[in-house]
């Protein structure tokens, strides 16, 4: 069995070395940081963390809380978090919420009993149980918000700028010649949905038609999507706006469905680029978030809590992208 020991001796380093490059990275030369992580690798190392545990006092896990396991979105924000703590040395408990509030405080709990080290929601709500633990240790608390970024959320988060992303999608279809835009939000109670309102609505004004926007309210279900493209296809929309992508795709069946084609008749953009998006027929244009990125920063920021290099509350803003693809095209034409 590799030990620590065979790997300082491969190094050319000392054991503490060897486990500082394990647990703290940013402690060490890049230079032997490299080497020493390639040995590991080479010898297929694995810490003991269940040992490191107890000397430290610390689980070594990280709860990551998700709204809707089944929600494809999140697969690739988990992926990206369990890449970054496992580097870091901690494992992931995973917690499916349901968007239910005590269910989100039954596994905040895990915190305050010192089950986890720390605490990453991807959901819109602070659990009630993190709030006392929050207001003592101010921002060395270690919680983070991942995804659904709110300024009334007092802890670091990690998220896109949802109203400048929904705007690019409503600027990209008044750009085609959309005068009539049907708009599927989520829940009002979400932030992101009132947030990419916001700016769908911000943009349709930019251009002198803050009455082009037809709203219906979705749950982000494809079936809630396609039960309203009905409505908004005899409201004579000639594009379609979706907050997400799954509704996306409800909309372009119910529009098959009626008989019309996406996008000959009625162009429709998503939001979210799930890895289905490119493959959809039609290829779904939609907003890209950088979503294994969420997952990364998200646990970057709660080990720098950890580790006792705490900012002041900080909230990252990735870079989003609109990605056009086959499901929009001129108003009343195929797609150039």
């Amino acid at each position: 069995m590799t030990t620590i020991v065979k790997v300082a001796e491969a190094a050319g380093v000392s054991t503490a070395t060897v486990s500082r490059v394990l647990s703290q990275p940013e402690r060490v030369a890049a230079e032997t940081r490299d080497r020493v992580l390639e040995v590991v690798r080479a010898l297929g190392y694995s810490p003991n963390v269940a040992a490191r545990s107890l000397r430290t006092l610390r689980a070594a896990k990280i709860l990551l809380t998700v709204p809707d396991i089944s929600n494809p979105f999140f697969a690739s924000v988990i992926r990206g978090a369990e890449e970054a703590a496992r580097d870091a040395g901690y494992a992931v408990v995973l917690g499916d919420t349901r968007h239910d509030p005590d269910v989100e405080d039954q596994y905040a709990d895990m915190l305050s009993r010192r089950e986890v080290d720390g605490l990453i929601f991807l959901g819109h709500r602070l659990p009630a149980s993190v709030m006392p633990l929050i207001e003592r240790l101010g921002a060395s608390a270690p919680v983070v918000n991942g995804c659904e970024y709110s300024a009334e959320l007092p802890v670091p988060s990690v998220h896109i700028d949802n109203a400048a992303a929904a705007g690019d999608a409503i600027d990209h279809l008044i750009a085609l010649g959309h005068r009539r835009i049907g708009v599927i939000t989520g829940p009002a109670i979400s932030p992101i949905s009132r947030d990419r309102l916001a700016g769908a609505e911000r943009a349709a004004a930019r251009h002198g038609l803050s009455s082009a926007l037809d709203l219906c309210v979705g749950d982000y279900s494809a079936r809630s999507a396609f039960d309203h493209t009905r409505e908004l296809l005899a409201r004579g929309v000639t594009a379609m706006f979706c907050f997400n992508d799954e509704m996306a795709m409800g909309a372009i069946s119910a529009i098959g469905r009626a008989g019309l084609s996406c996008p000959g008749d009625v162009s429709v953009v998503g939001f979210d680029d799930l890895p289905l998006a490119p493959f959809f027929q039609p290829a779904l244009t939609t907003i890209a978030q950088p979503k294994g990125q969420i997952g990364r920063r998200a646990v970057d920021l709660l080990v720098g809590i950890l580790r006792g290099t705490p900012e002041p509350v900080e909230r990252v803003t990735l870079r989003h992208q609109l990605i056009v693809r086959g499901s929009t095209a001129p108003v009343g034409g195929a797609r150039c």
